[in-house]
């Protein structure tokens, strides 16, 4: 089987206005009233002059093509970038992918096949062959592999370590980055992950780094979990928390870091609504640009 990643929009439905065509009656009409048109130009406006105008006007177009951004926001774990993302991309009115979920997604199948994660070669046949799909639903996207729903169980702290231990595979990192490279080519997404302005989309349109202290994001990630009804400790949750970022910042291939030309914004004492607002003043500002 072949590798995939697919995303599902929802429908989209398009008026089509037919043309209509002057009929003997109103050229009628414009016969009649020719007379009294012409006798309300301005003194020195010729007729042709003011046929000349409707050619111009008629040549205009009658809108202009709004150009859809890639959009990448990187940062490390319990950030907000998932919620944030998720948001903006519905705000946008683009397609929201979770490049976390993918790994995720793939650590899950290394789990249930018994593969160790140290076995690079592998990881890497079966990051290449691995089937996701990505379906928006009511405030949370769900996530499939070969026809499962495997949102809820790509979630665990245990699932959470194992993708950060694969993540350091060069030919993991390499299959996934080309399937995210696909999904967003044609613009109009919103990419959330570790290196997706620095390695997956460095010429993205618009970057964000999004960031949070330490303790914070700790917060965020127990209270995530104790309301899925899993039972963990604050203090584990905040050690497997910095041991995720240790891995992700010192890896050797694709380390988190900021891109250069992102946007940092830090989350610590600011809502999802305040954050999503300044993200969305920076990319109306540069679709503009783009117009």
């Amino acid at each position: 089987m072949g590798s995939g990643v697919k995303v599902e929009k929802g429908s989209e439905r398009k008026v089509l206005i037919p043309a209509v065509a002057l009929s003997p009656a109103h050229d009628g009409r414009e016969k009649k009233y020719g007379s009294k048109l012409s006798s309300t130009l301005r003194p020195g406006t010729s007729a042709s002059s003011v046929e000349s105008h409707k050619a111009k006007r008629k040549a205009r177009p009658s809108g202009r093509v709004v150009k859809k951004l890639t959009i990448a926001i990187d940062g490390p774990s319990g950030a907000g970038k998932s919620t944030v993302a998720r948001s903006l991309a519905e705000r946008l009115g683009y397609v929201y992918i979770d490049t976390g979920a993918m790994y995720r997604s793939l650590a899950l199948a290394t789990q249930k096949r018994g593969i160790s994660p140290e076995d690079e070669g592998i990881l890497t046949q079966l990051a290449s062959s691995i089937h996701i799909r990505f379906v928006p639903g009511r405030g949370q996207t769900r996530v499939y592999s070969d026809r499962e729903d495997i949102t809820e169980a790509i979630r665990t702290p245990e699932i959470s370590r194992l993708a950060s231990s694969i993540s350091k595979q060069r030919g993991v990192r390499e299959a996934l980055v080309q399937m995210q490279r696909e999904m967003g080519k044609k613009g109009g997404v919103v990419l959330e992950g570790r290196d997706i302005g620095t390695v997956v989309f460095p010429d993205a349109d618009v970057k964000f780094y999004l960031d949070a202290e330490s303790d914070e994001r700790a917060r965020r990630r127990y209270d995530e979990m104790v309301e899925k009804g899993l039972k963990v400790d604050f203090k584990e949750t905040l050690e497997e928390l910095s041991h995720r970022d240790h891995n992700d910042m010192h890896r050797v291939h694709s380390p988190l870091r900021k891109a250069d030309d992102a946007l940092f914004i830090d989350s610590t004492h600011r809502s999802v609504e305040e954050v999503v607002k300044e993200m969305v003043r920076v990319v109306k500002k540069k679709t503009m640009r783009h117009s």
